[in-house]
């Protein structure tokens, strides 16, 4: 596998590639996590507004509240030798700039106390510092940031040997004893197990699958089969996801790689996880988007000279204060939420764009999400199709009301959460 030079490549805070979890063990010689935790996890799409206290609040009320105290890990994003506006408290980008940005908003938000743990490219031999040990031993919750994952690979993981540094295992045995760990974007993306999503775009996913690797071309689906820190396993991870339309990409790699479940996350949205890797397992949303939870169980994948085919998904989307059992995989709606009784009789709208193309101008972010809510808001139709806007081939997204589907709903007329769509690709 041909890994990138982290010196050469620049975070974007907010960005970032996505990251998938895995269910299957580590690889020989990496660092096996232990079964089960009994802290949590709270991991944001991306995209995590500075106002939103309902995130930033979730993660101080698990650290401890008003006695709370937050370590800011920052090594995804460059360092300062590397940022031509690090003088510049305005503009700087580097990994201590933006430590001390987030550090700043956890206690506007209302932490007793936030510090940036100071390791980065800079500044790896941190890392294995009894101080900073000490350091986050002192901490009761942690906040990964954005920006590119595989240099927390590369600063924390000992890059290839992919063994715990001592401040990893410091925070590894933090969240095992009860502490809170949270992450946005690559923060969260690193929280992976095996098959890490190092880059890719939805259609060429589609059309040509996925490899090992990280690649100079930001459109070819690349994993690194390592993974990351391995915090959660019960299913695959992506970010970003609607707003990048992502879902194609997630369902080629898990199909490819083995998995039966991905969890794509929404900008500005929150995964919380307690118990993970138990048999308590739980998870609950928080936020202004949603969660799908894409489930292959009972897919089957095909390629044939005409194209890659998937038959047999499930698609769920949940929305705030939503739960799911990891281990029952059961979804329970929030609280005043009612069973959607769909009342409309107009068809579902033509979506010539499922997976927002970069190369459509005039795409929509949350485009199949958008299909999939008007499909089960409709009594005209049972199911609805969306394709992709490249051809050669192009692919079609079937979606269908088929056993087991439910939705829910906050608002009359809307559908806020969507259980068990069935979901399908071909090419044509």
């Amino acid at each position: 596998m041909r890994a990138p030079s982290p010196l050469s490549r620049r975070a974007v805070l907010a960005g970032g590639t996505a990251l998938v979890l895995a269910l299957t063990a580590a690889p020989a010689g990496a660092t096996v996590p232990s079964s089960g935790h009994r802290g949590s996890l709270v991991l944001v799409g991306g995209g995590l507004k500075d106002d939103n206290t309902q995130v930033y609040g979730e993660i101080i009320k698990r650290a401890g509240g008003a006695k709370a105290r937050i370590g800011v890990i920052t090594a995804s994003s460059i360092p300062a030798s590397q940022d031509p506006d690090a003088d510049d408290p305005e503009n700087c980008g580097n990994s201590a700039c933006n430590g001390a940005y987030y550090a700043g908003l956890f206690k506007k938000h209302g932490a007793a106390d936030a510090q940036w743990i100071p390791i980065d490219l800079d500044h790896i031999a941190n890392a294995d510092s009894d101080a900073v040990v000490d350091q986050v031993n002192s901490m009761t919750g942690f906040f990964f940031g954005g920006g590119d994952q595989y240099r927390y690979v590369t600063t924390l993981l000992h890059g290839a040997a992919h063994t715990d540094s001592k401040v990893l295992a410091a925070i590894r045995a933090k969240l095992a004893a009860g502490a809170v760990v949270s992450g946005s974007s690559a923060g969260a993306q690193i929280a992976s197990g095996a098959d890490m999503v190092t880059g890719g775009d939805s259609y060429q996913a589609l059309r040509d699958g996925s490899s090992p690797g990280y690649f100079e071309d930001p459109t070819r689906l690349g994993y690194l089969p390592e993974g990351g820190f391995g915090f959660l396993r019960s299913g695959l991870i992506d970010t970003h996801t609607g707003a990048y339309g992502r879902e194609g990409r997630a369902l080629r790699l898990a199909a490819d790689t083995g998995h039966d479940r991905v969890y794509a996350l929404e900008e500005n949205t929150a995964l919380v996880v307690d118990a993970p890797g138990t048999t308590r397992e739980a998870l609950t949303v928080l936020g202004r988007h949603g969660v799908a939870v894409l489930d292959l169980r009972h897919a089957r994948a095909r390629q044939t000279e005409g194209g890659w085919s998937l038959t047999g998904g499930r698609y769920t989307y949940l929305t705030d204060g939503d739960r799911y059992d990891a281990r029952l995989r059961l979804a329970t709606p929030a609280p005043g939420k009612r069973p959607l009784v769909p009342r409309g009789n107009e068809p579902v709208a033509a979506n010539n764009d499922a997976f927002r193309s970069v190369a459509n101008a005039g795409g929509s972010a949350y485009s199949l999400r958008s299909t999939a809510r008007a499909l089960v808001e409709t009594r005209a139709q049972r199911t609805a199709t969306a394709t992709t806007f490249e051809s050669g081939p192009r692919f079609t997204v079937t979606l269908s009301k088929t056993p087991g589907f439910a939705a829910w709903t906050s608002e009359p007329g809307s559908a806020q959460s969507i259980v068990s769509l069935g979901i399908a690709l071909s090419p044509r």
